[in-house]
């Protein structure tokens, strides 16, 4: 027997970094969101410009974040940052929205999109019947959930053929765009600002959309304590990431309009498998195994990452403690990756999936901003802060404007979401008081017995605790 301290591993190098981002950026956005963008721009050359501002955007709040997390070099990713720089209710309320809106919302997207492109062969003439849909995709959710929680090497290997999987899979499409538009196929982008809409929200809502495909930039800061060097690895991480990103991604959309036209990508409801349909000839039949792949590789990394914020908050106190437990055997955060895969679960209910992305993307788009603008209140009120990295400040001071200028606009245009969103939050102040302030005896007495028979199933103990290991 041989005596084993409890704690996260550093074993995320530079690839693994990268793979990270780009496993949840390119995960189920670019195959659902080129719709909807180009509805509510209105017009082809709208669309592209929507889906470039928002990589440039999305960049910007990358590279402040390479400050925030060099800075406050520790796990939890905006919770952390929120924390540090405005108190612990507004870190709860992140943590109270994160764990049961967006997180969940975004795992159950993205395995409804996995689940909709395994189906579609087996429903060629007619549409795919909406209850097998959600149990793959809650099947999904529990086999990565059970992956992650496993073996953390494996899973960061696996994770690096998702991602070369992801860009061959965009690739192809690039180039078979390429291809159809060298024969001549142009003619959708002649009088390609013909039906853009003038409606400032309508605008606004297609860049939630765009943001919403490019969201997961900020997923690696949530593993600083995982990665090996991060004051070098984080920042080329995301120097690579982002430009890449934003390249392919007005590319494919370039390629869908082109092959599919304005008219059938509205309407599409698996838009790289109609493009290889139309473009690919023979190669049509890979392409639904390639998308699949793409969308399980994010979901995997979101569910990996997502976890750690959890792990982070139940540190602090803000959440159960027992999700601050590691499985002592397999060195990962199971209990908090078993509650996230529970509430993910539970988002598949509802059955409008556009409505769910905006409902999600509107609440984590206003804390990714106040993530964002703590490098300016930080910089004010800790100025004395050791920085790695310290960026130009009108970098997130564009960031943190257009975004609070984004959020305006769906009030108007999706005002439910916005209450929806905006009541999900405040529910938390009252829980906060309740049970994080006050610490009453007959919660804490529950919890203890209950952190108590988890401990035992999962086989978990707290951070840094001692436990013995077996040679055998």
């Amino acid at each position: 027997m041989s005596q084993l301290t409890v704690r996260m591993r550093k074993q995320l190098g530079l690839l693994e970094g990268v793979a990270i981002i780009l496993g949840i950026i390119f995960g189920s956005g670019i195959f659902i969101s080129p719709k909807d963008v180009l509805e509510k721009t209105g017009s082809v050359w709208g669309s592209l410009c929507v889906w470039a501002a928002c990589g440039v955007l999305a960049t910007l709040g990358a590279l402040s974040y390479a400050e925030l997390g060099t800075t406050l070099a520790q796990s939890g990713g905006d919770y952390h940052y929120i924390n540090e720089a405005y108190g612990p209710l507004p870190a709860f309320l992140y943590l109270w929205d994160a764990n049961l809106v967006f997180v969940p919302s975004t795992n159950a997207i993205m395995a409804l999109t996995f689940a909709n492109n395994v189906l579609m062969p087996l429903y060629p003439d007619c549409p795919i019947d909406y209850t097998c849909k959600k149990l793959v995709a809650a099947a999904t959710i529990g086999l990565l959930t059970f992956i992650n929680a496993y073996d953390i090497k494996f899973t960061t290997r696996i994770q690096n053929v998702f991602m070369f999987t992801k860009i061959a899979a965009l690739v192809v499409i690039i180039f078979g765009g390429i291809l159809w538009m060298a024969k001549g196929g142009v003619e959708h982008f002649d009088n390609g600002w013909d039906g853009t809409v003038s409606s400032v929200s309508d605008w606004s809502v297609a860049f939630y959309f765009g943001i919403f495909s490019y969201s997961g930039w900020n997923y690696l800061n949530f593993m600083t304590e995982e990665l090996r060097n991060p004051f070098k690895n984080l920042p080329r991480a995301i120097y690579i990431s982002l430009p890449m990103v934003t390249a392919i991604y007005v590319l494919a959309n370039v390629s869908y309009l082109a092959v599919l036209g304005p008219a059938n990508v509205r309407t599409t409801e698996a838009i790289a498998v109609d493009f290889s349909v139309a473009a690919l000839s023979y190669f049509k039949y890979a392409m639904p195994p390639l998308v699949a792949i793409a969308i399980l590789g994010g979901l995997s990394v979101h569910i990996m990452a997502s976890s750690r914020m959890c792990f982070a908050g139940a540190r602090n106190g803000h959440m159960p403690k027992l999700l601050a437990h590691i499985n002592v055997k397999c060195m990962s955060p199971m209990p908090s990756l078993v509650f996230l895969m529970l509430i993910s679960m539970v988002m598949l209910i509802p059955n409008d999936l556009t409505m769910l992305i905006t409902y999600c993307t509107v609440v984590e788009s206003f804390f990714t901003t106040l993530s964002c603008s703590a490098v300016l209140w930080l910089r004010y009120k800790r100025p004395d802060l050791p920085r790695p990295i310290r960026v130009q400040l009108w970098m997130p001071v564009i960031f943190v404007v257009i975004s609070a200028v984004l959020m305006v606009a769906p009030v108007v245009s999706q005002p439910v979401a916005v209450l929806g969103g905006f009541l999900m939050t405040v529910s938390g102040i009252p829980v906060y008081y309740l049970l994080v302030k006050a610490q009453f005896k007959a919660v804490q007495n529950f919890s203890s017995k209950f952190e108590h028979l988890c401990q035992k199933l999962f086989m978990c103990a707290l951070e840094d605790a001692v436990v013995e290991e077996s040679k055998e």
